[in-house]
């Protein structure tokens, strides 16, 4: 990259169609199946030349810009893989951020794969590196190395792109309140879901085996995290009412997705819901080509 140049790379936010648990691995972690969906709301890294050591700002306080932050992590991952001694360097990148931390929506990890993507060319790492080095940094982030409409198997980073679901527009509701990944799925298991978790994984692959199609559009631990925040529900409801053909908590919570048909229809449903405690976004969905189009812009 010429001293001069600066790289601008989009991290989409995802929005799970479903999020079925099915129980426990080997590992600890719970076994998931999901199906994962693109929108157009995006995060930007900046990325230019920078004598001294690796850098990370952002625009939003809340945003952690140190060792912890995925992008951080990311850089670390292709300067080993690149063969370059020490910590990273010479480089600084600017996060703009768009997607709620904390909400369900991938920011984190969309970054994160945004700078695999971006650092690997820089670095000249090959692509076929990348999963792995993904799949290092947290369970979502391979999925972001695809986008569109992708199934999400064991603790989710076994990834089989499908067929694009349908266009939809998509309201989001954010709540104030943010639910942590740990906290949602404590309380699932502390709902002894375990021998229901197993009759349920019976009954999707007799669904897979009779041929059935399309993502369940069920989100398990929605109900857990209502428990503890009843404006989930509300949300729910809420979307529903106002004409959604889907309306669900996505991930661990604590955004609530709606899909519509028409544009007008979701801005109509967010200026409805919108009140001094939950911010309202309209987007859309985005099919895999346009997602790995836009991702490099």
């Amino acid at each position: 990259m010429p001293a001069s140049r600066i790289v601008r790379v989009r991290a989409f936010a995802k929005i799970n169609l479903s999020l079925r648990v099915l129980g426990m691995l080997a590992d600890g972690y719970h076994e998931l199946r999901t199906v994962f969906q693109s929108i157009a709301l995006h995060d930007t890294l900046t990325i230019r030349r920078a004598r001294g050591p690796f850098r990370l700002d952002c625009d939003d306080e809340g945003c952690p810009t140190d060792s912890t932050n995925l992008i951080w992590r990311a850089a670390d991952a292709v300067w080993t893989a690149s063969d370059r001694r020490g910590p990273p360097r010479d480089i600084r990148i600017t996060l703009t951020k768009r997607i709620p931390i904390a909400a369900g929506l991938g920011g984190g990890s969309s970054d994160g794969a945004a700078a695999l993507r971006a650092l690997a060319k820089l670095w000249r790492v090959g692509a076929d590196r990348l999963p792995d080095m993904a799949a290092s940094l947290g369970a979502d982030v391979p999925y972001f190395l695809h986008g569109g409409t992708v199934l999400g198997l064991e603790r989710g980073d076994l990834v089989f792109p499908l067929i694009d679901q349908p266009r939809a527009w998509v309201t989001l509701v954010v709540p104030s309140f943010g639910v942590s990944t740990k906290d949602a799925y404590a309380w699932w298991d502390a709902e002894a879901h375990g021998a229901e978790a197993t009759a349920e994984r019976g009954r999707l692959e007799e669904h897979v085996a009779a041929g059935g199609r399309g993502p369940e559009r069920k989100n398990d631990l929605e109900a857990p995290v209502a428990t503890h925040h009843p404006e989930i529900r509300r949300i729910v409801r809420a979307l529903g009412r106002a004409g959604a053909s889907t309306a669900a908590m996505t991930g661990s919570g604590s955004t609530v997705f709606g899909l519509f048909d028409r544009r007008h229809a979701a801005f109509r449903a967010a200026e409805t819901l919108r009140t001094h405690a939950r911010r309202t976004l309209v987007t859309r969905t985005l099919t895999r080509a346009e997602y790995l189009r836009l991702a490099a812009k």
